[in-house]
This record gives C-alpha cells, sequence and structure tokens, in this order.
C-alpha cells in the first residue's frame, strides 16, 4: 500500500482529497493535517510515500515544505494540489521534482489519473531493474513524436481516449513480460472492465498486445501479453 499524507487547510477540501483517495486501490490515508508544520512533526514520526500537498497555508507555505523535504533528502513523493496556476511556481514546483500539479478545482477524473500514473510508475520501478528508453519515455509522460512537418497522429476509434490509454499502457508496461487479464488491468488503473475490455480490444487490434485464451474451471478467460516486438505502433495514437 502506497501511505498517504494530505495537507491541506481547508476542512472541505481535505476531505474530499480523503474520500477521493479512498476509491483508489493501492493507496492507504494515513493522516490529514492542516498545516506543514503539522506534516513535518508527523514525517519526522512516521513513514509516507507520497504527499497530497496544497501551497497557501498559515505559516509554512507547501513550496517552502517541499524545499525542506528535498534539502533533507527524504525519500517522498509529493503531488501538488492548489488553486496557484502562476508560471514561475509552477516551474519552481517542478524543479522540486513533484510529480504532478493539480489546479483547484479539478474533477475525480483527473484526480484518479495522476494517482494511477504514479502508482503505475512505482511499480514499474520497484518490479525492475532497467527499463527501456520508451518505458521511460511513458513513465515520465512523453511520446516520441516526428518533426512536425512530419507529424501524423491517429485518431482512435470512438469511446477511446488518450489520457486513460496511457494509464492502461502504464499498467500493462508494469506487467511485462507476463501475462495480465482484464480484471487485473481494471484492477490497477481503476478503469471499469467494461472500458478496459474496449482498450485491450484495440491494442490486440493494432497487434501491440498478444491474445490468449486459457482454459480452466469454468469460463475460460483472455489472457493478454505485451508484444515486444511491436510497441512502436502504438505511438500514433498517444
Amino acid at each position: 500500500m502506497i501511505k498517504t499524507l494530505v495537507v491541506e487547510d481547508d476542512p472541505m477540501v481535505a476531505e474530499l482529497n480523503k474520500q477521493y483517495l479512498e476509491k483508489i486501490e493501492g493507496f492507504q490515508l494515513t493522516n490529514a493535517v492542516s498545516s506543514a508544520e503539522d506534516a513535518i512533526e508527523f514525517l519526522e514520526q512516521n513513514r509516507v510515500d507520497l504527499l497530497l500537498l496544497d501551497v497557501y497555508m498559515p505559516g509554512i507555505n507547501g513550496i517552502d515544505l517541499l524545499r525542506q523535504i528535498r534539502q533533507q533528502n527524504k525519500d517522498i513523493d509529493v503531488i501538488l494540489i492548489t488553486a496557484a496556476s502562476q508560471i514561475d511556481q509552477i516551474q519552481n514546483s517542478l524543479r522540486l521534482g513533484i510529480i504532478d500539479y493539480l489546479i483547484k478545482p479539478f474533477e475525480y477524473e483527473r484526480f484518479c489519473e495522476a494517482l494511477n500514473q504514479y502508482k503505475n510508475s512505482r511499480s514499474t520501478f520497484l518490479q525492475k531493474d532497467k527499463i527501456s528508453q520508451q518505458e521511460l519515455d511513458i513513465l515520465l509522460q512523453r511520446t516520441k513524436e516526428p518533426p512536425i512537418s512530419h507529424k501524423s497522429t491517429k485518431v482512435l476509434p470512438k469511446g477511446l481516449t488518450r489520457n486513460t490509454l496511457k494509464t492502461i499502457q502504464q499498467s500493462i508496461l508494469s506487467y511485462a513480460p507476463a501475462h495480465f487479464s482484464t480484471s487485473e488491468i481494471a484492477e490497477s488503473t481503476n478503469v471499469s472492465r467494461v472500458s478496459v475490455r474496449k482498450y485491450l480490444k484495440f491494442l490486440k487490434e493494432i497487434n501491440y498486445l498478444e491474445e490468449h485464451l486459457v482454459y480452466g474451471v469454468g469460463r475460460p478467460i483472455y489472457q493478454y501479453r505485451l508484444n515486444e516486438h511491436n510497441q512502436s505502433v502504438l505511438s500514433p495514437y498517444l
């Protein structure tokens, strides 16, 4: 479980963040505090993997807390959740190593996407000693594109979106080279099985995935595996 600390001085926003977090599998809320000072005290006594951090708070602000965490070399990842949208502040936050930046007000889907991308990236780093350049580009939310004059982006089938496709692809990469099922991808991404099935069908049709029918007790189950020799086929869709 990914131990998560919410640092937010607005009680309503803090409660909303907690409710959202509880919906996403793989995360455990360790505490919710209303100031950076309380966060510092909690971090001194408890292990935390992820900080959901506000910026504007009485006393020490979120950026200063983030800077202090980095100076102390604490192994804590940070997602900023704030109304602050100034470019210079966003740039400073990125330089301090945040993994995502959510501007209030935001929808649950964006919150869910941020946490699932983090969970999938973290899982990949924990499970593998080495990864390919393409895997790293995806984890950093980057895709290789040809020069603009030659750029050719393909249209996804109706009902599919690039953001969800990227989330599902990250989950697939965390399983590679092992087989996985629709249920496993749905569980790790918090996307419905019906939707996941559509994406896996599309990925199989473009030969990004290999599909196998496994017979056992009860109904046969479709298992999938990454086609490691044909990964580039997905790039035009991302």
